[in-house]
């Protein structure tokens, strides 16, 4: 079973596995479709976090392939001339934004480990599909259509638009033989081919003449890293995610555990006393977020402490059933230095990949350049990613540090939540993820809810209604709440906004010895499996 955000992709996985390939091959192969296909989401020019379960030795491995910032970065980077903390879009569409990609060293370093075919046969599809062209589909034509930045790229403007500024229309034939020269580089030298030579020097130069300080040092010498997955109990289940840098691990299981200590297993998800308790978990969850998560090379992450059941025990008493505890505060955690909270965006360009082969390895893929076509900087037929934005600008406030300030090397916290769920056999039960940016836990949470406690249909889990909150106003999903439904909110003190929230779950879920595949209807992906 393949689950993609997009047909091709799901289509190349598909012919990989066919071929013999297993999960982690299949994911690849459809990684380098997705970078042609979705280039707003995910690439070449950015990161990402990979699980991999291992079905013969029952192993699960945390790939860790998150841009790093470039050596000669210094905090003045994020400020304006008056010294004051810098926007989002001042910084967004600059070589400010861009960190050292890790994407292709760390499915390099995964396919070492983990692979069966040869390297280079995972990159065919997305070479053929480069050279002979794909059809524009409706989402990447509203998205190039509204971009106010990428039309100021010469590069992006000759690919992406007609001369006279308007994007290639939906199911024009759309080439890309840079990317395919590219990928062919990468195919036969590996990650050398990006991080070293000429490659290195273009991306370099592009940075620099856009305002960064990415080097060609700074390509050469990035290294993923392997780590132990966060793991931890939810009912009769062991969920597995990424940890730090990522805090999506972290915070899902936070999550869940809240909610198993404030409620019934099968609530309706879409009563009022359900809604009130995730979103009030929720601010709990982002309050901790905000202050204890980071690198954990630079910033020692009280990673079992957050997750220990003590903690979430005394975390969840804070939550009335009845009306809402507004701002919350992080918890306190014994001998923990005095930090400022993180306020850094994190949006939601981002893609997911789920995929499980017949012998039941499984990858489950979350990749990114951070905003959507990241920072409008294009080289070789990919963009490069604006993943320094998810940096806190400002390194300090009130004379406390933030523990997610940009450093040289250091990598910025994240999101994304690719997550295994095994059952109490210890089987392989789901794999999922999603883009969102930091509304991914809630996301990703909120399905794992809707099929593990209410037996909700995969298909009908991802369809269903989003609400959450990140520890401000409650959000719900615009245009998918009744006014009794906003108004039992409110009546319960939750200051509401509505707002799109286009999720891009992809779910694979075991039913008894078959596997159901679930894409979410807000993008357009694809669940092919045999």
């Amino acid at each position: 079973m393949a689950v993609t955000a997009n047909a091709y992709a799901s289509k190349a996985a598909l012919e990989i596995l066919h071929l013999g390939g297993n999960a982690l091959d299949a994911a690849i192969a459809a990684q380098w479709v997705l970078n042609l296909v979705e280039p707003q989401s995910s690439g070449i020019g950015g990161g990402g976090f990979l699980l991999h379960w291992d079905a013969r030795r029952r192993a699960v491995s945390a790939w860790d392939g998150r841009e790093t910032a470039p050596r000669r970065i210094a905090s003045a980077d994020f400020l304006k001339p008056d010294g004051s903390a810098a926007g989002y879009m001042d910084i967004v569409a600059t070589g400010k934004s861009v960190g050292t990609p890790g994407l292709v060293a760390m499915l390099e370093g995964a396919h070492q480990r983990h692979g069966k075919l040869r390297w280079e046969r995972l990159f065919r599809p997305a070479i053929r599909l480069a050279e002979n062209g794909f059809a524009v589909s409706s989402r990447l034509y509203r998205l190039l259509k509204d971009d106010p930045f990428l039309r100021r790229d010469l590069a992006a403007r000759t690919l992406y638009y007609h001369p006279d500024g308007r994007p290639r229309d939906v199911g024009e034939l759309l080439r890309n033989p840079e990317l395919a020269t590219s990928l062919r580089e990468i195919a036969t030298h590996g990650a050398a081919a990006l991080h070293q030579g000429d490659l290195a020097r273009r991306i370099a130069a592009a940075t620099i003449a856009r305002g960064g300080v990415l080097g060609e040092d700074d390509l050469r010498d990035y290294r993923p890293k392997l780590h132990q997955a966060v793991c931890g109990p939810y009912r009769a289940w062991r969920v597995c995610g990424m940890p730090p840098p990522s805090s999506g691990g972290i915070g899902v299981l936070q999550l869940l555990g809240l909610l198993e200590r404030s409620g019934p297993a099968r609530a309706d998800l879409l009563s009022v006393d359900a809604m009130h308790r995730f979103a009030e978990a929720g601010r709990l969850v982002y309050a901790d977020r905000a202050r204890y998560l980071a690198d954990p090379d630079f910033f020692a992450v009280p990673q079992a402490a957050l997750l220990a059941p003590a903690y979430l025990d005394r975390r969840e008493r804070l939550i009335d059933a009845q009306r809402s505890m507004g701002t919350a505060e992080p918890g306190e955690l014994p001998e923990q230095q005095a930090l400022a909270d993180d306020d850094a965006a994190e949006l939601p360009s981002t893609s997911h990949l789920s995929i499980v082969d017949d012998e039941g390895n499984a990858v489950a893929l979350t990749s990114s350049i951070e905003s959507a076509f990241g920072s409008r900087i294009q080289v070789g037929g990919f963009l490069l990613n604006n993943q320094l934005t998810d940096f806190a600008f400002a390194a300090q406030r009130d004379g406390r540090p933030v523990a997610n300030r940009p450093e040289p090397g250091k990598r910025p916290l994240s999101s994304m939540a690719p997550t295994l769920v095994f059952d109490h056999r210890g089987r392989l039960h789901a794999v999922l993820g999603s883009p969102g940016g930091s509304r991914i836990i809630n996301y990703v949470a909120r399905s794992l809810v809707a099929v593990l406690d209410a037996g909700i249909d995969p298909a009908a889990a991802l369809t269903m209604p989003h609400v959450g909150n990140r520890n401000g106003v409650t959000e719900i999903e615009t245009g998918r709440f009744t006014a009794a439904q906003k108004s039992a909110l409110a009546g319960r003190r939750h200051e509401l906004r509505e707002v799109d929230m286009t999720s891009g779950l992809h779910l694979i879920l075991r039913d008894g010895d078959h596997w159901l595949g679930a894409v979410d209807p807000r993008r357009e992906g694809l669940a092919l499996g045999e």
